[in-house]
């Protein structure tokens, strides 16, 4: 059934979605026999967002290849509503961050750059010279960065990387996995207000689903009002994070559950939270680089 809610399909953005196709590649961290070890198409994503009443996605990187960016960037080019491409550049190779970047091209669907840094096994990843200098060159490029499920151990040094790269534009994903466990959720608390001291930071409300968590309106709120409280609604984005919301009962629960909350606000504050900021932190409207950089 069509949840409706008061704001016409063109106006929502969802500021990260998945695709994947195991014939391009493995995604080594999606268990085998899970609910997400499956290809899973553009074609079926619209789907979820047609019957969520959701006008427009902005694709992200499930893996740190060039196969999957190019796959991202291939599925972008066919299907005009997808709006973007937060892809994948190598870091951590100055050289071939910007070889990649020029390679990419002004004309691309490329909207910004994530690295999986949870599941990279280096914790200093951020603070790495080699991986500062390449986001250096995506500043220049206009580019934002994701940083994605930052608690515990990367929260601490987004804060570090905002203040040493001010030109850099930082997405927090997930609004940084806040937890359940009472201290730790006030510890995440503290980091996250200090992140969004930085103005070159904004965050997603996405990805909250979690073992055990129920997908209510109540069980998100304390997340959603300490984020809300940091950034304020004019930097925060709202993403569906599908097909990861799957085994805790797909699309329509997450969004059902966030929308509710996001009703909440002034009609203006709706429109940011749902469509506005990430038009422009990620110039969606932006035909080349020199318009990215404006």
């Amino acid at each position: 059934m069509t949840v409706s809610f008061p704001w016409p399909a063109d106006a929502v953005v969802d500021a990260h979605l998945h695709v994947w196709d195991l014939s391009v590649s493995s995604y080594s961290w999606i268990p085998p026999g899970s609910h997400l070890h499956t290809t899973v198409t553009a074609e079926r994503a619209r789907a979820e967002l047609t019957e969520a009443g959701i006008g427009s996605a902005l694709l992200v990187q499930a893996e740190d290849s060039d196969r999957d960016t190019d796959f991202l960037l291939s599925q972008a080019a066919a299907h005009p509503w997808l709006a973007g491409v937060v892809g994948w550049v190598r870091l951590d190779e100055p050289r071939q961050a910007r070889e990649r970047l020029e390679e990419l091209g002004a004309h691309t669907a490329l909207r910004g750059v994530r690295h999986l840094v949870h599941d990279d096994p280096r914790a200093d990843f951020l603070a790495m010279p080699r991986v500062r200098t390449s986001l250096a060159a995506l500043a220049e490029h206009g580019l934002p960065f994701d940083v994605p499920d930052a608690w515990p151990r990367h929260l601490a040094a987004t804060v570090e990387l905002a203040d040493a790269l001010p030109r850099l534009r930082i997405v927090l994903d997930h609004l940084g996995k806040p937890p359940d466990d009472p201290a730790e959720f006030t510890q995440w608390h503290a980091v996250v207000t200090e992140l969004a001291r930085r103005p070159n930071t904004v965050a997603k409300v996405s990805g909250l689903h979690a073992p055990g968590r129920p997908v209510t309106t109540e069980a998100l709120r304390p997340a959603w009002e300490a984020a809300l409280d940091a950034f304020g609604p004019d930097r925060l984005l709202y993403g569906g994070d599908w097909p990861m919301t799957l085994p805790h009962g797909g699309y329509q629960p997450m969004w059902r559950a966030t929308a509710q909350l996001v009703a909440e606000l002034s009609p203006g504050e709706q429109t940011a939270v749902l469509g506005g900021t990430a038009r422009a932190v990620y110039r969606l409207g932006a035909t080349d680089a020199r318009e990215r950089n404006e």
